[in-house]
């Protein structure tokens, strides 16, 4: 009889299609994985998997039977969450991912919190961008992420936590005076500097300020808030930033924060996760309560 063990690495290797990736997201060695796909193809007596140059393959007969063993797998863990609910909320090992333009703002404000709230629970933090917290969201090597809303299809559910309202950001001895409150259309959006691409803050930017028409952005894509406040504070230019980034980055850079008019533009933060573990609810529920306490504090 095939085991749960099997089945967990074969749906890895399917998401990785490669054995050594697989190996390392079930945190095995490549040759257990492997004697384990073996293993799993003896008892079945059917060729699961190919490998080839570049990695790993399913057969036809492998692809057929991964619908099933993945509903397997998620009806197993609607079953160990529903066994653990009584126990209380947030026990064990939660691994939660967190978008960069969030991550270090609000991460010293919540792991104290949910240590002193939740000292059974071990947190395993993961900063990525959007698209990477959702992969491994799907991938199953997050259990939730914190990401600007709205992200994810209809195999992800998601929970509003707080709103981020935008801001513009200037040196301290500008030449140019920005009008306060600034509107959208008085942006500079030549002088505007921009996150990366993949980046949500750079899409979000380029929404609130960057569609005035035969106008372009500076050509900069620095890689972390505090990057993109060093340059604007040396004059380079000027950049959004959130309101849960004023308070530590106006304390490290000489700029001038300029709010926006009414309606001020804004982000939707969020906690995300996968459709398939809504047994743990409760946890995502308790999580995102602290989350909100969290974030109070840097939003006051």
């Amino acid at each position: 009889m095939i085991t749960l063990r099997q089945m967990r690495y074969f749906d890895a290797l399917a998401n990785a299609r490669h054995f050594g990736k697989a190996a390392e997201m079930v945190s095995v060695s490549q040759p257990a994985l492997s004697a384990q796909i073996a293993e799993m193809e003896r008892l079945l007596d059917v060729k699961l998997v190919e490998r080839n140059r570049s990695g790993a393959i399913l057969t036809r007969e492998g692809e057929d039977l991964l619908p099933e063993i993945r509903d397997i797998l998620d009806r197993t863990g609607r079953l160990e969450a529903r066994a653990k609910a009584g126990q209380g909320p947030l026990k064990g090992r939660l691994k939660l991912g967190i978008i960069p333009t969030v991550a270090p703002y609000l991460v010293p404000e919540l792991i104290p919190r949910l240590r002193g709230l939740y000292p059974e629970l071990g947190v395993e933090l993961k900063e990525l961008l959007t698209s990477g917290c959702l992969e491994e969201l799907r991938q199953g090597k997050l259990d939730c992420a914190i990401v600007a809303l709205p992200a994810g299809n209809e195999s992800i559910e998601s929970a509003f936590l707080f709103e981020d309202r935008f801001f513009i950001a200037s040196a301290e001895d500008e030449n140019t005076i920005l009008m306060s409150p600034m509107t959208e259309d008085n942006v500079d959006v030549e002088r505007l500097l921009l996150l990366e691409e993949g980046h949500c803050l750079r899409d979000q930017a380029l929404a609130v300020c960057g569609t005035s028409a035969g106008r372009r952005v500076a050509n900069y894509g620095a890689t972390s808030m505090t990057t993109l406040l060093q340059m604007v504070s040396h004059g380079m230019g000027i950049t959004l930033i959130p309101e849960i980034a004023l308070r530590d980055e106006s304390s490290r850079n000489r700029v001038r924060v300029v709010p926006f008019a009414e309606p001020q533009p804004s982000r939707r933060i969020g906690l995300v996760w996968r459709t398939s573990a809504s047994g743990k609810r409760r946890d995502f529920e308790a999580l995102g309560t602290v989350i909100k306490d969290s974030a109070a504090v840097l939003l006051a």
